[in-house]
Formats: structure tokens, sequence, C-alpha cells
């Protein structure tokens, strides 16, 4: 099968608007019984629009178990840099560390540093706030799927995926550039991996040693998903229902690092990369356990989730914002992110 066939075939990389041009009759439905074009702004009161876009992953940090965070500085675009070192040394962080955009999405500006000179080079040309974290060395991503109606004690968890991260295996010959150009599998990430890895793309990757292309774990970056569906009790709901009261919580997907899936139902041993709210993808349906009509029944069913959750909190008097309001934010985040998109594709560290 030639390889334009095979990506149409997987539905799951199809582009955004035609994958989900067949749900929107069910988005519209929700919007018809709020009443509200931004009535999703209610399922986590404690988010900004209740985490659909443009919520900080700062601001998620203060509301979750300090032991589950990993250690983080809030980087001000236009600090001068050695008061950005110092920040980063008081916080006790050592590269190599990571970078990201405060409020992002998808991946956009994720760089792993090497070292000083590539913080200096991120940092020089951000235009917006950033996070730059110690680099957890877990080898294992996971995702957990969690909604709790409101006044309830117990939620539930729909989902538990382990994402595996793109990479490749050298032989001692061929540049990791050359790796990735023969393997029709990984080819279409390359420019990913170009992106976090610069001139190393160039330099010939060892016999037997592995390189992850990408650390940022999602499909646009070439994860894998794996359904781990069986591992969700009573325990592992139990460890999340704690978390989520704390931070009222109430619909969406937990980004988590860990040693193991198992550490999850310990409440310990794992830190929260962040949480994403009424934005949140049910990213279980892209495990290969769906037929492309399950996984759109069980997004319309994730969506009526969010909508019962959306009114019950306004029902306990939650203000969602106004037609003109919620335009005006939305408006400031596309050019936000349409600035992030452009500097992402042209900022290589070197």
């Amino acid at each position: 099968m030639s390889g334009w066939r095979k990506r149409i075939g997987q539905w799951e990389h199809w582009p955004f608007p035609v994958f989900y041009a067949p749900l929107l009759p069910a988005w519209l439905r929700n919007y018809a019984r709020s009443k509200s074009l931004w009535y999703f702004a209610a399922a986590n009161p404690t988010i900004t629009y209740g985490g659909f876009e443009g919520e900080s992953k700062s601001e998620q940090y203060v509301q979750l178990p300090a032991h589950l965070c990993p250690k983080t500085v809030v980087v001000q675009p236009r600090t001068p840099y050695d008061a950005v070192l110092q920040e980063v040394a008081d916080a006790g962080l050592q590269f190599p560390l990571i970078a990201k955009p405060d409020v992002g999405m998808k991946g956009i500006l994720f760089r792993k540093l090497e070292g000083a000179a590539q913080l200096a080079q991120y940092h020089n040309r951000m235009p917006a706030a950033y996070l730059v974290q110690e680099y957890l060395d877990h080898p294992l991503e996971v995702s957990i799927f969690y909604y709790r109606m409101p006044g309830t004690d117990r939620g539930t968890i729909t989902a538990l995926i382990q994402k595996d991260l793109l990479q490749v295996q050298g032989n001692g010959r061929d540049t990791v550039a050359q790796l990735v150009q023969r393997n029709a599998d990984i080819r279409p990430y390359y420019g990913a991996a170009v992106r976090h890895w610069g001139a190393k793309m160039n330099e010939v990757l060892p016999d037997g040693e592995t390189l992850v292309l990408s650390h940022v774990a999602n499909l646009v970056n070439g994860a894998r998903f794996k359904n781990l569906q069986h591992l969700i009790d009573a325990q592992l709901t139990a460890v999340f229902d704690e978390i989520s009261h704390q931070s009222q919580f109430y619909y969406g997907r937990y980004d988590i690092k860990c040693h193991q899936p198992t550490d999850l139902h310990t409440g310990r041993n794992f830190y929260i990369l962040e949480f994403n709210g009424a934005g949140s993808v049910p990213n279980h349906v892209f495990t290969g356990t769906y037929s492309l009509g399950g996984a759109y029944a069980e997004i319309a069913r994730h969506w009526d989730l969010l909508y019962r959750i959306s009114k019950a909190n306004r029902d306990r008097g939650f203000r969602v914002p106004s037609t003109a309001e919620g335009r005006r934010f939305m408006k400031g985040m596309r050019q936000h992110f349409d600035q992030l998109k452009a500097l992402d594709k042209k900022l290589v560290l070197s």
C-alpha cells in the first residue's frame, strides 16, 4: 500500500477538521441546549475557560499537591537572562531541563534544553511567558481521563493509556536523519525531530543506542497510544478523586510521568505534567481498540458529560462568559498561538 493511501486509512491521523466534521451536530446540540457559546467554561471553575483553551500550566500547578508537580520556574519574556539563570539555580534545577510555553497546546515550543546556551537561545526568542522545569527521566508517560459530577464525592476514570514516544535505534553507520528518512512510519515526523534535536540529526547514532526523537507525547509528534483500561479500579479512582477534589477538577485528562502504571494506584512516585480540561480529547479512542464509529460514539459520550457537568456548575451559580467576552478571549488566544506556531517552525536550538 502506498504511503498516502496508508495514511488515509489511518483515521487517527486525519486533519482535525476532517476527523471532527461528522461530530459537529453533537457539539451544536450542546450549544443549543445550554443557550451559551461558552457553556464549557463552567466545567472546571478554577481553570481559565474551564480548560478549553488559554489556561496556563502554572495556574494548574498551584491547585495540585506540590509533591506531584515537577520543579518549575515561570519566566517572563523580558526578564534579563542573568536573572533567569539565578531563578533556575535558586529553584535547584539542573540541566537538562524542559522549556515550554505557560499557555501552550499540542507540544508547540516544547524543547529539551541541554545547557545554558540553549536556555539563552530559547529565552531570547520567546515572546510569551514560559516554564522551565526539571527533566523527568521516568520512562513512561500515561494519561488518565477523569470526570466527576459536581456535588458528588466519587468520580469515574473513563480511560488510562500509555504513550510511547517516537524513537529510532542506531546501527553505528547512519545518521539520525538517515534513520528517520529510511523508516516510512517515522518519516512523516522528520520536521518534529529536527525541531527537537537540531544539529544532532547529522550525528551517527551508535549501534543499539535508542534516541527519543520527540519528547512530546501526542499523535502530531508520532507518539503511539496503548490502552491500559484493565488497570482501572476503585483504588486508582480514589487516588484521583482526592487530587481532583483539591483542585475542583471535574472533567478532563491528566498527563503523567511514572516508572510504571501501577505507581498511580499508590498516589506516589509519579508527576502530573498538566491537566487538560474542557478541551481534552479522549485520546483512548486512538489506541487501535476502537472503530471509527466507536470513536465517534465515545467522543460524543464525553461531550455529553462535559455539557452535564457544566450545567450542574452553572446551576450552582458559576457564571459563564458572555458571547462578546468569549469571542474577544478566543481571538486573543488565536493570535497568541499563531505567534507561537510560527516560532516553533523556526526555533532550532544548537
